[in-house]
């Protein structure tokens, strides 16, 4: 008989710096480094598992996988995958919630940190020598501010929002959230559920947590971004299409907001052209929030997870409605 293929399109995504759990237990596994996307049909053609992490999985490419019985993505977006053509063939589209949580909060308050206390622009200005030509013991250009007592701003409260709001408190922070579906509330104040623009308008950081859809895609825009406070931050380590990046540039050009720290931009690999790029007052980091070596060894275990129990008859962490193993 022949042996079912498991099929990693973009294992060098996902790194070799930890031993990853035994994916031949389910097949003969096949793994490229990335994969392009003139490349992904023929990738795919006859593999039985697909475990992506970035590349595109169209109606298309399911049309032309005849062999195909499971999608696995990791990561906890899905928008990568075409999960309705998915459920039409009757396979299951499972991701991995939750696993990044830890890394992602420490990576928000990373890019907070950074830009509240001006560390980069400081430690650049030392090392110029600016501290040494001072008159004193220590000087600054651009005010540096404490959390306490100001308002932090989640929008989406899955997992990771809530994890950023708990952050938040520790910091002494008061907590605005917005989810558009109902919430159970945390159990520390001062926290709210508020609007969207309320949000916007009373935060002093907001973050973004929310997944990309229609709905959301692109809907902090200039509007939006002009109901903010004048020295408030936006932070984005979700998905870069949430952010209309020509109406931020505009905005932190003319200094109508305080600074963006951002992990994630429209399309990645960043452009050279991105307007983003040499933007004042924005810190980018290459989409790197989710990834520290412990939240990777909990992606790749639960990934390898979901397979055994789909192949045991009952699918876990499914995303497009088939809750059944398909033969």
């Amino acid at each position: 008989m022949r042996k079912d293929t498991v099929v990693f399109p973009d294992a060098g995504s996902i790194g070799d710096d930890f031993a990853w759990p035994d994916f031949s237990d389910f097949g003969e596994v096949v793994m490229y480094d990335r994969t392009l996307p003139e490349q992904t049909e023929e990738r795919i053609r006859d593999a039985a598992f697909i475990l992506t992490n970035k590349v595109v999985v169209t109606a298309e490419h399911l049309a032309a996988a005849p062999s195909l019985r499971y999608i696995g993505v990791l990561a906890t977006g899905f928008n990568q995958v075409d999960i309705r053509a998915a459920a039409a063939r009757g396979i299951p589209v499972c991701n991995v919630p939750d696993y990044s949580t830890p890394s992602v909060v420490q990576h928000v308050f990373t890019l907070i940190l950074l830009l509240s206390s001006r560390a980069c622009e400081l430690t650049a200005s030392v090392r110029r020598g600016d501290w040494s030509k001072s008159r004193h013991f220590c000087y600054w250009d651009k005010p540096i501010f404490e959390l306490h007592g100001k308002t932090m701003g989640v929008v989406g409260f899955g997992n990771i929002g809530a994890g950023v709001a708990r952050a938040a408190h520790g910091f002494g922070m008061h907590v605005l959230a917005y989810a558009p579906r109902p919430k159970p509330a945390p159990d520390f104040r001062p926290f709210d559920f508020v609007g969207l623009d309320d949000l916007f308008a009373r935060s002093d950081v907001i973050s973004l947590h929310c997944p990309l859809n229609r709905e959301s895609e692109g809907m902090v825009d200039a509007r939006l971004l002009g109901l903010m406070k004048k020295q408030a931050l936006l932070i984005n380590t979700a998905r870069g299409p949430l952010i209309n990046e020509r109406d931020l540039l505009d905005a932190l050009k003319e200094e109508r907001i305080g600074g963006a720290g951002l992990d994630v931009v429209a399309a990645e690999p960043m452009a050279d052209d991105n307007p983003l790029r040499f933007a004042p007052n924005c810190m980018i980091t290459p989409h790197v929030a989710w990834c520290a070596v412990e939240s990777r060894m909990r992606l790749m275990q639960a990934a390898c997870d979901n397979i055994r129990a789909y192949l045991g008859g009952a699918p876990v962490n499914v995303v497009n409605g088939v809750a059944r193993r398909a033969d």
